[in-house]
């Protein structure tokens, strides 16, 4: 009897037999099933996580979305914060964002917890989610001169950690586009950096940038901060640049860039049109296997990253 493989590589294969397009499907149709097949370890204690690039246009929300999406879906308990005025892995998490809901904006300015603010996806019970607003783009300059601008949003989180019923695996924090004071407290508030790369030459240039900035957070403000992973997007496996741009960032980088990488795809940019992850969309997709496998790395990396974490903070009280 044929395998569903053996099957789709009948059906797409040309005269001679053979099929990229019968190869591709059937393997797609093979990770699937082994996605389904794989616990994804938990992490020992809660993961605080940036997502983090000046550079617009990186997939830095899409991945944001797809990563917190996958690890709900494999069985994580996940906290994702807005930090974005624009609120995109809002709406593409599924939550209604209305006037009378509190926001980001409301947590930095003080007026409420996390713990009012959070709302449970539609799509996964496992995730939790405050909402943006347009009105975090005013926050720079609301706060800018109390004293503990840059720590605002830390001690709303580690406020909420304390108290919250829940244990969370993971928290993580969509950053906006830029390297102002909203990134501030997000770096400042979290013990990771995930930085989406694009595969063009661009990427790499504004990569530098924003590795200089992070080296500034940890002189002065936050010691213990790592970037822990580097995720390549709209990777076109057909095309020489791509290869390239991921060789180039894997020879850098080599303990941090992920294996998995995440394709260009319709499919990922569909979803977000009908408020959801291409993870609820598309499950069997391309870009949901990618995100899917790129989550499960980052899971099976926990014991590894927590404990580089715990050595830097063990080298700052040494010091």
């Amino acid at each position: 009897m044929e395998s569903a493989s053996d099957v789709l590589k009948r059906i797409f294969a040309d005269n001679d037999g053979n099929s990229s397009v019968g190869a591709e499907i059937a393997n797609l149709s093979s990770r699937y099933a082994a996605l389904q097949n794989i616990k994804f370890p938990k992490p020992k204690q809660t993961r605080l996580i940036a997502v983090a690039n000046q550079k617009g246009g990186v997939g830095k929300t899409t991945t944001t979305v797809n990563l917190s999406c996958a690890l709900a879906e494999y069985g994580a308990q996940v906290l994702v914060i807005d930090m974005d005025p624009q609120g995109n892995a809002s709406t593409g998490l599924g939550i209604e964002r209305t006037p009378d809901r509190p926001t980001t904006y409301d947590v930095i300015e003080g007026r409420v917890s996390i713990q009012d603010a959070k709302q449970t996806s539609s799509h996964f019970k496992h995730l939790d989610v405050v909402p943006a607003s347009i009105d975090l783009s005013g926050a720079e300059l609301e706060v800018a001169n109390l004293p503990e601008r840059n720590h605002l949003l830390k001690a709303a989180l580690e406020e909420f950690l304390s108290n919250s019923s829940k244990r969370y695996d993971y928290v993580i924090i969509d950053c906006p586009p830029s390297l102002g004071l909203l990134v501030l407290n997000a770096m400042c508030a979290v013990n990771e950096v995930l930085i989406p790369v694009q595969a063009e030459y661009y990427a790499l240039e504004g990569l530098q940038q924003l590795l200089h900035t992070i080296e500034l957070v940890q002189e002065n403000y936050n010691p213990a901060l790592i970037v822990s992973t580097m995720i390549i997007t709209m990777f076109d496996r057909r095309t020489l640049l791509s290869r390239e741009v991921y060789d180039e960032v894997k020879e850098h980088y080599p303990q941090i860039v992920l294996k998995t990488t995440i394709p260009r795809s319709v499919k990922i940019s569909e979803a977000p049109s009908f408020a959801q992850s291409v993870i609820s969309y598309d499950p069997r997709g391309a870009g949901s296997v990618a995100y899917s496998e790129a989550a499960l790395e980052i899971a099976e990396r926990s014991r590894e990253v927590i404990n580089t974490i715990a050595k830097k903070y063990s080298d700052r009280e040494s010091e």
